[in-house]
């Protein structure tokens, strides 16, 4: 199909092949016997000089665990353009870098008005990139079990100021993460069901839209998606309204999972709290669990993949 768009597209336009792709938009691929490995090294590097963190120390992890940000903390105000600068260069790094992604999201809150606390939260941030550039996504070879699967989780009134908590999600392909995301809630959940039963809720309008572009490249899913849960009230809500007070306060637009559920469209399943990949997504974590999730989003480093 490859050779076959290339001979076409040659007729048309002027154009020379130049092999297997290997550097595009900033994003390095290698492609290896074994699978296809991304990362961003090179934009790795350039926005550690941009900023000044290239000699910086290193660090193992993002966030420190338990680290609580707030919007108003009473320190003093720094530069908003510089700190908007940094937001916007590391959402561009999390292409191939799911492992920033809470981090990224959560000094991206404090965008208008950034202190001296988001500031060092953002620094550290750039510390870990110090130590990790080489570290970028796997795509292994000949996997067997090439399905869609996907994890999801929140943390529970996690955000200081609104009270609001944190959706995350990850979706699984053969061997590797091929959609990550983490977003803070649009309404206040009363529960840790209601907070549960929501991010499944957004995590589906995910798997929606993935089984449409795997249909359309000739991958379509025969069967259900597995959506990975850790909450086993929320995947009993999911079937029936058992749960009526548990669930009567859940905007109506979150209920249509429970419409794909009993369509067989997805399918949630438990899973136990420490294999769960989304947690990953949703709150600062303990440095054992954080590399431990990290090597299950199948982030590694370019060495081991050479």
């Amino acid at each position: 199909m490859c050779d076959q768009f290339k001979n076409s597209m040659m007729l048309e336009f002027d154009m020379s092949d130049l092999g297997k792709m290997k550097y595009f938009l900033g994003v390095e691929v290698k492609q290896c016997s074994g699978g296809i490995f991304i990362c961003q090294r090179r934009y790795a590097k350039k926005l550690l000089t941009r900023f000044g963190m290239m000699d910086s120390n290193a660090v193992k992890n993002p966030i420190v665990s338990g680290t609580k940000l707030r919007k108003d903390d009473g320190n003093e105000r720094v530069d908003e353009t510089q700190y908007k600068q940094v937001v916007g260069s590391l959402m561009y790094l999390i292409v191939s870098r799911p492992d920033l992604m809470y981090g990224v999201s959560l000094i991206s809150r404090f965008s208008a008005r950034p202190t001296k606390s988001h500031w060092l939260a953002a620094k550290r941030i750039l510390r870990y990139i110090k130590g990790t550039t080489d570290l970028g996504v796997f795509y292994r070879k000949g996997e067997s079990n090439f399905k869609l699967l996907a994890f999801t989780d929140s943390d529970y009134a996690g955000d200081l100021d609104d009270r609001r908590s944190t959706s995350g999600f990850v979706f699984m392909l053969g061997y590797g993460a091929i959609s990550w995301g983490s977003k803070k809630q649009p309404v206040v959940a009363l529960s840790t069901t209601e907070a549960e039963y929501i991010a499944a809720a957004l995590c589906a309008c995910q798997c929606i839209w993935l089984r449409r572009v795997l249909k359309k490249i000739g991958l379509e899913e025969k069967t259900g998606t597995v959506i990975m849960c850790d909450n086993s009230s929320t995947i009993q809500l999911s079937k029936n309204p058992v749960f009526h007070g548990k669930s009567k306060h859940i905007d109506v637009k979150f209920h249509f999972l429970r419409d794909l559920v009993n369509d067989g469209i997805v399918n949630l399943s438990y899973c136990a709290s420490e294999n769960q990949v989304a947690d990953i997504m949703t709150k600062p974590l303990k440095l054992e669990q954080f590399e431990k999730l990290r090597s299950m989003l199948r982030v590694t480093e370019i060495t081991e993949v050479s």
